[in-house]
């Protein structure tokens, strides 16, 4: 434990478990809208904000943030009002993110380019006191949207249609999720990397399929994941001194390969015992169409 002792790694350990909580927190709707690359798209976006941070020499964190948001709430338009799909959209945050960030980058002083590297991958040493402030208040923000309105945007991911019929304000909530995905990948971004933090949204979730049937389940172990694998992620990094996001993504990744090899033989027996699907990572949507004490929201 004499990691702890380093104000650093303080800092960058109180950062992981917030990311851990955020990002499957976010990531559990955005597979349940069949959006897992969303968080993909909002970092490369969110590039054009840290370059802009650079170049006006004001804090990346909240210039990406700003930015982010304002990709995130574009693309929604573009899928609601555009003829264009959503899938060109996307492809239009990818690209016109990465060369915004990109131009600034190069038209900010000498040094920038080396700093953008630990937004793209993370970085613990350059986790800083205000970085530390402004992932707190993103991260509540986050904690707030997706627990406090569970319910909501859980009937809008899975049946848009219902959700309208029902009364729900199908249009603004697929906003806020889309804003509180883009404030997510801002939140991650330190740790794990612009270019990494989809993984953390989506893998925690898929691997938390193979176990649950529920909603409400599948979100606690996801997120229970996600705090375990960016935790450990760090430590390792800090220990064996690699790239923490990384570190992060393959020990999701690992953890998926062992849930789905410890849940197959369990799906199999309770497909030929009542006839359910057999594949573990369709068990969420299922359990979706009962009724609501059955999804556990």
């Amino acid at each position: 434990m004499d990691f702890l002792n380093y104000a650093f790694m303080q800092r960058a350990l109180l950062a992981a478990v917030l990311v851990g909580v955020t990002a499957p927190a976010i990531g559990i709707y955005l597979v349940q809208r069949r959006q897992a690359l969303m968080g993909d798209g909002i970092g490369h976006v969110a590039m054009t904000g840290v370059g802009l941070g650079f170049l006006l020499s004001t804090s990346p964190v909240w210039m990406a943030t700003a930015v982010s948001v304002l990709g995130a709430v574009l693309m929604e338009l573009i899928r609601w009002y555009g003829r264009t799909r959503g899938d060109i959209a996307l492809a239009m945050l990818f690209y016109g993110g990465m060369a915004g960030g990109v131009m600034f980058i190069n038209m900010a002083p000498t040094g920038s380019n080396a700093n953008l590297t630990t937004y793209l991958f993370g970085s613990l040493s350059t986790v800083s006191r205000s970085d530390v402030l402004a992932i707190c208040l993103l991260a509540a923000f986050v904690v707030a949207v997706t627990v406090g309105l569970r319910r909501q945007l859980f009937a809008v991911s899975h049946d848009e249609e219902f959700a309208r019929v029902t009364g729900l304000p199908v249009r603004a909530l697929n906003l806020l999720t889309a804003v509180t995905a883009a404030v997510t990948v801002t939140v991650a971004m330190r740790v794990v990397g612009l270019l990494l933090v989809s993984a953390l949204m989506v893998v925690p979730v898929a691997a938390a399929q193979q176990l649950t049937r529920s909603f409400a389940a599948t979100f606690a172990i996801a997120v229970a994941i996600g705090v375990t694998v960016t935790v450990s992620g760090t430590i390792t990094s800090f220990y064996q001194d690699v790239p923490p996001g990384a570190t992060i993504v393959l020990l999701t990744i690992a953890a998926f390969v062992v849930l789905a090899a410890l849940a197959t033989p369990v799906a199999r027996r309770r497909a030929r015992a009542d006839g359910s699907p057999g594949d573990p990572a369709e068990c969420v949507i299922p359990a979706a169409r009962g009724a609501g004490e059955e999804i556990g929201v």
